[in-house]
């Protein structure tokens, strides 16, 4: 993967250093900036995770997450869905993810083009990649599973469950597996959305699971929602932990 920028190497151990890279790559006629990180010491193709940020684009929050991705072994892209420098705050966040959750089709695109260039890296194993997201980038690996995106799996973090208009899953056309880690309490994707996401899935025969996790709500892996519940999202420390396990025993599973 080629970049205008200069790598930084991160020391992470004796023999071993964490590569990062900020990524320009084009979508649609727009620019985009995403985050590239790979442990140098992992020879030959390895599996690879694409990463779609939350509603306040491609933060310090994600790269850290693709930094604990890159230390598991896994050659780790985080997408920019928005557009180089389009890092908005709340509330401006909510109306720039309402552009990408109202033209699901664009959404679909803007990650597949990250997609792309992953695929096309040479660390990359092809036969094994799959995608995580947060909050709206948990809504937008639904997307890429819904639009039959040949990858080996989704897992989303406390994301939308539902389906635009139109555009809901269609049988026989899921390839990939799918997990859906959720907070029991979250007000943003209550349990009608979590039942119209079982009926979908199971009416297409999708491979999916869905992890409930009691007292939390949106945002539970987010030091940075703070603890108050009820503002209905709140960062939770055994559901983040809980749910990063689940995510690392499911890797196991399809990337065996």
């Amino acid at each position: 993967m080629r970049s205008l920028f200069l790598a930084i190497s991160l020391a992470t151990g004796a023999h071993a250093a964490l590569v990062e890279q900020p990524v320009i790559y084009q979508q649609g006629g727009a620019t985009l900036e995403g985050f590239h990180v790979y442990d140098n010491a992992v020879t030959g193709k390895c599996p690879a995770v694409l990463v779609i940020h939350q509603w306040t684009g491609l933060t310090d929050y994600e790269k850290r997450r693709c930094r604990m991705l890159a230390e598991l072994g896994y050659n780790v892209l985080a997408a920019d869905i928005y557009g180089q420098g389009i890092r908005p705050k709340p509330p401006e966040a909510g109306k720039e993810a309402g552009k990408y959750k109202g033209d699901r089709k664009l959404f679909r695109d803007r990650m597949l083009a990250a997609l792309e260039l992953l695929k096309a890296d040479e660390r990359t194993d092809t036969s094994k990649i799959a995608a995580i997201g947060y909050c709206f980038g948990g809504t937008g690996v639904l997307e890429l599973a819904r639009a039959g995106t040949p990858i080996a799996g989704v897992v989303s973090f406390h994301g939308g469950l539902d389906a635009a208009p139109g555009m809901a899953a269609e049988a026989g056309k899921i390839q990939a597996k799918i997990l859906v880690l959720h907070g029991a309490d979250d007000p943003f994707a209550p349990a009608e959305q979590v039942a119209a996401f079982e009926k979908e899935m199971n009416e297409v025969k999708a491979d999916w699971q869905l992890v409930l996790y009691s007292g939390a709500v949106h945002a539970f892996t987010q030091k940075e929602a703070g603890d108050d519940n009820s503002k209905g999202a709140a960062y939770n420390e055994a559901a983040d932990r809980r749910s990063w396990d689940a995510m690392k025993t499911f890797f196991a599973e399809i990337f065996k």
